[in-house]
C-alpha cells in the first residue's frame, strides 16, 4: 500500500487535471473510506436500504464533480466526512417521508474512549441538534462531526483542524455532552410514532 503522502499527492494531481490520478487514487483510498462507511452503519438496524458499499459509491459519484484544493490526505477525508453525513441524512429524510411512520435510521454516539453513549437517536434529530451546535459554536460542530460521520483519529483531526491533542480532546468532550443532552431533550418533547 502507498503511504499518505503518495495520497496527497495524487490528490493534488488529480486536481491538477490528471484523471490518471484518479484511477491510481481510488483502490488507494476506497478501502479506507468502506471502513469509515461501515463504522456509521454499525449501529443500524438490519434491512437497512442503503449500505456501505452503496454509501461509498454514491460518496464518489459526488466527490468526482467537485472541485477542491486538497490539502493533504486527511483533509480529503474531512470532506468525505461531511458528504457521508449529508448523504445519509438524505436518505434518511426521503425514507421518513416515504414511510411516514416515524421510522428514522439510528446512529450511536461513541465517546471515543469506547464508552457508549446509553441510547440510540435518530439521524435526523442528530443532524438537527449538530446544526444547532454549528450555530452555536461551529468548532465543536465541525468536531463532532469528523468523528461521528468520518471516523477521523485524534491525529487526523489534529491534521485537518490544526488543533492540539488537548484542545480537541476538551471541545470533544463539551461537544459530546451537550450534543447527549440535546438529544435526550429533543427525544422527550417529540413523541414516537
Amino acid at each position: 500500500m502507498k503511504s499518505k503522502e503518495s495520497v496527497t499527492l495524487l490528490l493534488r494531481q488529480w486536481r491538477g487535471g490528471d484523471e490518471g490520478a484518479l484511477k491510481e487514487l481510488t483502490p488507494l483510498v476506497y478501502h479506507e473510506l468502506r471502513k469509515r462507511a461501515r463504522r456509521a452503519f454499525s449501529n443500524e438496524r438490519a434491512g437497512h436500504t442503503l449500505q456501505p458499499t452503496a454509501l461509498v459509491h454514491e460518496l464518489f459519484g459526488r466527490l468526482v464533480p467537485v472541485q477542491v484544493d486538497w490539502r493533504d490526505r486527511s483533509h480529503f477525508y474531512a470532506l468525505c466526512s461531511r458528504m457521508m453525513r449529508r448523504i445519509l441524512v438524505d436518505h434518511a429524510r426521503a425514507r421518513a417521508t416515504a414511510k411516514r411512520d416515524g421510522e428514522l435510521t439510528r446512529i450511536e454516539l461513541d465517546d471515543g474512549a469506547g464508552a457508549v453513549a446509553p441510547r440510540h437517536e435518530d439521524l435526523v434529530s442528530l443532524d438537527r441538534a449538530l446544526e444547532e451546535l454549528a450555530r452555536r459554536d461551529p468548532r465543536k460542530a465541525e468536531l463532532l462531526d469528523l468523528q461521528i460521520f468520518g471516523g477521523l483519529s485524534f491525529r487526523e483531526m489534529e491534521q485537518v483542524t490544526g488543533y492540539s491533542s488537548s484542545s480537541l480532546d476538551r471541545d470533544l468532550r463539551f461537544a459530546r455532552s451537550w450534543l447527549k443532552s440535546q438529544l435526550s431533550a429533543d427525544s422527550t418533547s417529540q413523541p414516537r410514532n
